[in-house]
């Protein structure tokens, strides 16, 4: 069986908007604020989770703002544990694994002893976080090996010096991952079976960054596989698709469909939980688990329409029709043929006189509530934008606004707004 998952934020999913603050502003009382807030967004997505059949998860580092820093004085730990007490429950109602991965300033490695100290500081708010959510080491912090610092050989064996300092608990819960400049999986491999921690295979980082061993994704997987013990859990593995447009290493936009399935085909029979690193997270996520879905509910793909549907309308009105056709047959299940309009359709340039159709859609929610000078606004905006004078952007908070107001819940789940 495989599980795909998505990392931090969810897309689409009202309320979920992970809040910070600058260093200068963060007072206990904004703090407290702010943690309250997101603690709050991850009950939402865990929610959200639960009810899209999704059981992986990445919780965001930025949880609690300056977590692993002196500059929160708080007792975050304890104010909070209640709500963490809710949340760790909540997690296990919706059979749902977690995992946090520590930004790249995070280097156990460094010959600075005090980046390793805040590193190790770190990691421990890390394991903090997941222990107040009563999770067992099955849930992992996902750690790069760090810096080469011109001596790649030396720089590993400070990576095992400064592991002595750091607890059990923190230990037993990290998983090593390949990197896409330095240290390549099999790199990982050998400090992995040294440590006896868990080694996570990147699909992505390991296509920049290949060892000279000539084996394929499957088999460096099936090593990999070796390194994890049953405390540890499912192994999971990180899998991304490049973006054509940017940087080496930049993930898609979307998990493409062709790409996918022929990666899916080599892994199939094999028991692993995918971490999904894309921009558009959740929304991959649940096309994941829909093309390789053994439930064959049409009335899934139909949920997933009803989302996409004025984003599809405003790049192609044919590729619009031609899904509503395509989902018409109630005994079938496209799910192929729906994601490759999809795709299309997503990669079209917009025209304005699409746009346009697509927003006067969404307007018809809201012509018989709106105030007169809501619909004066509205037009006032759409003339502007065909005159190019006005961003998409732009009328489409106005629309937002709208639903909110109006408690249109239907568009404020939709994709539209992304």
């Amino acid at each position: 069986m495989i599980n795909f998952g998505y990392a931090c934020l969810g897309l689409g999913i009202v309320d979920t908007q992970i809040k910070s603050c600058r260093m200068h502003t963060s007072t206990p009382e904004l703090l407290h604020k702010i943690i309250a807030h997101n603690l709050q967004v991850l009950m939402r997505l865990i929610q959200y989770n639960k009810n899209n059949g999704i059981h992986l998860f990445r919780i965001t580092s930025d949880l609690i703002p300056f977590g692993s820093s002196p500059i929160n004085s708080l007792n975050w730990q304890y104010e909070f544990s209640n709500i963490f007490e809710e949340l760790g429950e909540a997690i296990r109602n919706a059979s749902l694994r977690v995992s946090m991965h520590p930004g790249q300033y995070t280097v156990i490695n460094s010959p600075d002893d005090d980046v390793v100290k805040r590193a190790i500081a770190d990691l421990k708010y890390h394991e903090q976080v997941l222990n107040l959510l009563k999770t067992d080491s099955t849930n992992k912090i996902i750690l790069h090996v760090g810096g080469a610092y011109a001596d790649k050989r030396t720089a590993i064996d400070r990576f095992f010096k400064n592991w002595v300092h750091l607890s059990y608990e923190i230990r037993s819960r990290i998983a090593l991952e390949n990197d896409e400049r330095i240290y390549n999986i099999s790199d990982v491999l050998n400090i992995a079976y040294h440590l006896g921690i868990p080694a996570v295979f990147d699909t992505l980082h390991h296509a920049i960054n290949p060892p000279k061993e000539n084996l394929s994704e499957t088999e460096w997987i099936l090593k990999c596989a070796e390194t994890w013990k049953l405390s540890d859990g499912r192994q999971e593995i990180h899998y991304s698709q490049q973006d054509s447009y940017k940087r080496q290493g930049a993930h898609s936009k979307s998990i493409y469909l062709e790409p996918f399935l022929k990666f899916h085909e080599t892994i199939r029979n094999t028991d692993l939980d995918i971490m999904l690193e894309v921009k558009d997270k959740n929304l991959s996520t649940i096309k994941c688990n829909l093309l390789v879905s053994d439930k064959n509910s049409i009335s899934l793909l139909e949920r997933e329409w009803a989302k996409y549907k004025y984003t599809v309308l405003e790049h192609s009105p044919s590729a619009y029709q031609a899904i509503r056709v395509l989902l018409r047959d109630k005994k079938t299940y496209p799910a192929k043929e729906f994601y490759i309009i999809l795709e299309h359709a997503l990669d079209t340039p917009l025209e304005i006189k699409n746009v346009v159709n697509a927003l006067l859609h969404v307007w018809g929610y809201f012509k018989n509530v709106a105030q007169t000078k809501e619909k004066q606004s509205f037009f006032s905006s759409l003339d502007k934008y065909k005159k190019d004078t006005l961003k998409l952007k732009t009328i489409k908070n106005q629309l937002y606004r709208l639903a909110e107001k109006y408690e249109k819940r239907y568009l404020l789940e939709s994709y539209y707004f992304l």
